[in-house]
């Protein structure tokens, strides 16, 4: 007894000292690698983080200010379009009260021709003057408009006190009377007289469509929650793609109009704010990107940056944990050895000894080699019965979602109503449909006569044949002996609709035979299906019984069992020297045998 107790507490011992022992080696593994890891990685990420970001923001800001240099480029076009109308003396010929009216009514025309040649420009929809309305011969309308009409806009004022200088409008809706509404912003100078500046002839406008800014700024790749807006001299938006914005007030970092990137909060969220200048209109381009879309974009450029220092980092980890390993490895072989050594000179008796001497680690090790065994021994019985139970509850999970009852009464409603309406096709199509359920269900049984269980067969193909009419043939052929035989249920239907779906179906050259034979041989019942469609690779056929895997199912099929487990259901159910096997070449169709014991049905219990 004394003994028995010195031996356990020699084991406790030793099982103490292993867990110690473990978990300094835990220990030193965490020091010598995970803590520089993580001072590594944070230092990588903290830098590579900050100089992303400023390269992200310097790459944003040269983007926003090419989106500003085009713009600025495609307005100075409209300028020079509207000093080239400003600087032609016909224009202020007609405009002139003091010329004779049969003169500026001479000339008016050739107006009209200088203003439309300058509206056919891409960047231009219209080219209008607002002048007295003693100078519109027709109510022209279309190029010519009452100069009082100009007193209603917002910018009128500024327009008369810039004194010739062009002034840009914001974005706004005019209506055409030609062509209808249209979103537009305007190049607008005051026309004096060329003799008298203090007398005014009139209001010349260049009307540019509103997408003139946005291809340009929808052309911009930003982050998703970026914003980019443009605002007037005043600070007002004059366009962003959210409209509730417009004519509101920008809550800009500062007034200044100078380039660079700006920090600052709105509602609680960090921005980054961009500016680009517009010089001809004397605008700005703004662009607000929240930091954290931005770092998401930082994120996204140091992708590979970022697989390759973890890549780095991972060998490291693994040359350092091979180092480890290495060395308790060795210490546990050195061990393994001395207990070999033992079992050779001394036996397992020795061995038995020698446990409290040096420890009880490979003691317990073997203890639990032992319990797995016999447990696993367990398991596989266990297994065996469950796969047994598993293919009968998976018949009866099938049988089970027919209500055969609900199902009778209602194909025999659909085939009176059929013969009512003189449809005997579909009438007979239901009539096997029927025939079809009651052979599957066999009112709960498991087994089936081979009788019944090649009438299935039947009323199976015969559906088929009204679903694929002149696609195949079939023949079935049965002695009497081998007919009063019994076997599982849904047996062979599986192997019917292989043939047919996967066989006779995708030989689309030519229509094809099923013949179904069954004979009893001495002891042993033997089916054959045979099938002349495209056949398969022997590989394949060697294989289809070999490993359970999925059939393709043909639309309407539902669920099938399959060639392997019909193959395991049999060999269960009969022993291990009967089931399937498969023969078939390639173009030259397939064969497949069942063999079973031959078992009349007063032998089933």
């Amino acid at each position: 007894m004394k003994t028995v107790l010195r031996k356990r507490r020699s084991r406790a011992s030793n099982l103490w000292e292993g867990v110690v022992a473990a978990r300094r080696w835990m220990l030193v593994y965490g020091l010598l690698i995970f803590l520089p890891a993580c001072i590594m990685l944070f230092v990588y990420y903290e830098q590579s983080s900050r100089i992303l970001q400023e390269e992200v923001t310097q790459t944003m800001q040269q983007t926003l200010k090419q989106a500003g240099i085009n713009l600025n480029s495609r307005l100075n076009y409209v300028q020079n379009s509207s000093n080239t109308i400003f600087m032609n003396n016909k224009l202020y010929e007609n405009l002139d009260p003091a010329n004779p009216i049969i003169e500026r009514i001479a000339q008016s025309k050739e107006l009209r021709n200088l203003l439309e040649s300058v509206q056919s420009a891409p960047d231009i929809v219209r080219a209008r003057v607002f002048t007295d309305p003693a100078n519109l011969y027709g109510f022209d309308l279309l190029n010519l408009f009452p100069l009082d009409k100009l007193k209603e806009s917002p910018w009128h004022e500024e327009v008369l006190n810039a004194g010739g200088s062009i002034v840009w409008t914001g974005i706004y809706e005019e209506n055409y009377l030609d062509s209808g509404p249209a979103r537009i912003l305007s190049c607008a100078r005051i026309l004096r007289h060329p003799r008298n500046f203090e007398q005014t002839l009139g209001v010349l406008m260049l009307d540019v469509p509103e997408s003139l800014v946005t291809d340009i700024i929808s052309e911009l790749d930003f982050p998703a929650q970026s914003r980019v807006y443009m605002v007037d001299r005043s600070g007002t938006i004059i366009y962003s793609a959210e409209q509730f914005l417009i004519g509101t007030k920008a809550k800009l970092a500062s007034e200044s109009d100078a380039e660079g990137i700006r920090e600052r909060s709105e509602s609680g969220v960090d921005l980054f704010e961009m500016r680009a200048p517009i010089k001809a209109a004397d605008w700005r381009l703004v662009l607000e990107v929240p930091k954290t879309g931005l770092t998401h974009r930082a994120t996204t450029l140091s992708q590979w940056s970022s697989i390759a220092t973890i890549a780095g980092m991972t060998i490291m980890f693994l040359i350092l944990v091979f180092m480890l390993m290495a060395f308790i490895i060795n210490g546990m072989n050195r061990r393994i050895q001395s207990v070999f050594k033992t079992i050779r000179t001394e036996g397992v008796e020795g061995l038995e000894e020698s446990r409290s001497d040096k420890g009880s680690d490979f003691y317990l090790l073997e203890q639990v080699v032992d319990h797995l065994v016999n447990r696993v021994k367990d398991l596989m019985e266990e297994a065996y019965r469950s796969k047994m139970m598993e293919r009968e509850a998976e018949l009866r999970a099938l049988q089970a979602q027919i209500n055969p009852h609900f199902l009778y009464n209602t194909l025999d409603t659909i085939n009176w109503l059929a013969i009512s309406r003189d449809a005997d096709d579909i009438s007979h199509m239901i009539e096997s449909l029927s025939d079809y359920f009651r052979l599957s269900l066999n009112k709960g049984k498991d087994h089936v006569c081979v009788a019944d269980e090649l009438e299935l067969a039947r009323v199976y193909l015969e559906i088929q044949q009204n679903r694929f009419p002149s696609t195949f043939e079939f023949v079935i052929e049965a002695d009497q002996e081998a007919s009063r035989c019994v076997i599982p249920k849904l047996t062979l239907q599986p192997i019917v609709e292989n043939a047919l779906l996967h066989g006779i179906r995708k030989n689309k050259r030519k229509a094809g035979t099923i013949s179904i034979r069954a004979e009893q041989r001495g002891d042993e019942l033997e089916i054959s299906v045979k099938d002349d469609g495209i056949g398969m690779e022997e590989q394949l056929a060697s294989s289809l019984l070999s490993s359970s895997r999925p059939l393709l199912h043909a639309e309407g099929s539902g669920s099938s069992y399959g060639l392997y487990n019909v193959n395991e259901r049999i060999k269960l159910l009969a022993g291990y020297e009967y089931g399937l096997s498969v023969r078939s070449r390639l173009g030259e169709g397939t064969v497949v045998i069942v063999r079973l014991k031959a078992m009349k049905e007063d032998k089933i219990k």
